[in-house]
């Protein structure tokens, strides 16, 4: 069966404007008033238009979608990037489309590029380690760069996120003044995810400065969960018992280490501390600090940046956004 598939001269002729104005409010162009805007999307929908978004797009040589590059959807956290982001595009007429890199420079440099060829008109990019090769891809897309969660280092262009590395420092900075003073640490994948080891990499300056170090620690190959933090805690306990603190990569390695600690019958004497503040990690009957990361909110700023620099009369802002994780857990 055949259906007639409504056209934009059919869309243009029922909302009373041109066919180039029907097409300059279908993709949102900010020169096109309210009214006439709701007038078009109006009889859009009557009609049934679809459209093609992509054809819409030709004459601004780009689309509206904002291209967003996450490492993994294993836990809580990049969801919740992701939620942040739809908010902060709401209303705008702009879509967000993403793609995982599993904490993998060569597969990210690839989604990126895969993702350009879309035209986007921002992408969102996860981290500032990316390699020359694809920075140079970014800066040569002529849209906005928005990097997030970390600031550690050198932005292509705006930058939103914390100091991971100043995040490892004050926690243990926190834990000493608790009176913690033989640590361990357990983490995974640290070549791969580099806000991590940054993570311990502050945390390590803050006991170097104090005339301290890890006793002892367990680094797995794979990508944190809750199942290697048990196991690696478990191995760490067994060869270093004396331990009154370990520190986690993340919450998920932590939640797995309560496991293990109630196994083995430490929990009055072991302090367990992650990253993240993760409702998981805060449900467990153990207690276990954490920095809490402002992540949705990281999500909705990146993107209001995303659809602010559309704007032909937008404002300048500020380059750089910067969050301080709240402690939590430590008493």
């Amino acid at each position: 069966m055949h259906t007639h598939k409504s056209t934009l001269e059919e869309v243009a002729a029922a909302a009373g404007v041109s066919k180039m104005t029907a097409s300059r409010a279908l993709r949102g162009a900010p020169d096109v008033s309210i009214k006439t805007r709701d007038k078009v999307l109006q009889a859009a929908e009557r009609l049934n238009y679809l459209g093609n978004r992509l054809a819409l797009s030709l004459s601004s040589q780009r689309t509206d979608l904002v291209a967003v590059v996450v490492p993994s959807m294993s836990n809580i956290v990049f969801p919740e990037v992701l939620a942040g982001i739809s908010t902060g595009l709401e209303g705008s007429g702009m879509q967000a489309v993403f793609g995982i890199s599993d904490y993998d420079v060569t597969k990210e440099r690839n989604v990126i590029r895969d993702m350009l060829s879309w035209r986007p008109s921002a992408i969102i990019v996860t981290g500032l380690d990316q390699p020359d090769e694809t920075v140079r891809m970014l800066k040569n897309a002529a849209i906005p760069v928005i990097q997030i969660m970390d600031l550690d280092g050198t932005p292509i262009d705006f930058n939103v996120g914390l100091s991971h590395g100043k995040a490892g420092e004050e926690m243990a900075s926190a834990l000493l003044a608790a009176g913690r003073k033989r640590f361990g640490y357990i983490g995974s994948a640290l070549d791969r995810d580099l806000r991590a080891a940054k993570r311990k990499a502050g945390f390590e300056r803050v006991l170097h400065e104090n005339r301290l170090a890890f006793i002892g620690q367990r680094l797995g190959d794979t990508l944190s969960s809750v199942g290697l933090g048990k196991y690696l805690t478990h191995q760490l306990l067994s060869a270093e018992p004396s331990l009154d603190c370990i520190y986690y990569s993340n919450d998920d390695m932590a939640a797995g280490g309560a496991f293990a600690i109630m196994e083995a019958s430490r929990t009055d004497d072991i302090l367990m501390a992650g990253f993240n503040g993760l409702e998981l990690a805060a449900a467990l009957p153990l207690r276990i600090a954490t920095s809490r990361s402002p992540r949705r909110m990281i999500g909705e700023v990146a993107a209001r940046l995303a659809r602010g620099t559309m704007a032909p009369d937008a404002p300048s802002v500020s380059k750089i956004t910067a969050f301080v994780p709240e402690i939590t857990g430590i008493v």
